[in-house]
């Protein structure tokens, strides 16, 4: 991997300051040759539609209790966690160094590359893939991809929707793209 710039007031090496951290361990080192210039927004809630508790959290780090809801068993043994999540209100945590290589996209491509955490941080949203995000999310999520984009040579922002097209369809149509354009001033070829 390229390595990064020099540590700033942002980031102590790859944890965003601005993020409370919460350490998993569902997560492996990038491969020598990775390049991290794709973030990869994805939308999550524990149970499905239920916002505000730590199960997500809770995921993240292995402790979930599979039997505190009927859903958690479909996914019970689940070992998964994005780099970031934004809740409902803009609150940032972290659970995996953006240095390293979090299991958030699965079978995955984008742009003729396969295996995209290999090359990419994931961010997942509180929320329900279709619905609506909060301005909150959008505040934070457009900081964030700022933030990342002054330590990585990130240039591209796509939807797990749009790296692994028919498995999976988040963070969907309720997710405003234009907006976090807007925000970002970047490129409209830096989105799906």
């Amino acid at each position: 991997m390229n390595p990064p710039p020099a540590d700033d007031a942002l980031w102590d090496g790859g944890w965003y300051r601005f993020a409370r951290r919460l350490d998993s361990p569902n997560f492996g080192p990038r491969p020598a040759q990775a390049r991290v210039d794709l973030v990869v927004v994805h939308s999550i809630s524990l149970p499905p539609g239920q916002y505000g508790g730590d199960e997500v959290q809770a995921l993240f780090t292995n402790t979930l209790d599979w039997t505190a809801h009927p859903y958690f068993g479909q996914i019970e043994g689940l070992q998964v966690s994005s780099h970031f999540y934004v809740r409902r209100d803009g609150q940032l945590w972290q659970f995996v160094s953006c240095d390293d290589r979090a299991w958030h996209a699965g079978a995955s491509s984008w742009r003729g590359r396969g295996n995209c955490n290999d090359d990419s941080v994931g961010i997942e949203l509180e929320g329900l893939e279709g619905d609506a995000f909060e301005p909150a999310q959008y505040e934070a999520l457009a900081a964030l991809c700022a933030a990342l984009a002054q330590r990585y040579p990130v240039r591209h922002v796509a939807g797990h929707e749009h790296v692994a097209p028919g498995r999976k369809q988040d963070p969907g149509p309720g997710f405003d793209w234009p907006r976090l354009q807007r925000s970002l001033g970047w490129p409209a070829a830096s989105f799906p």
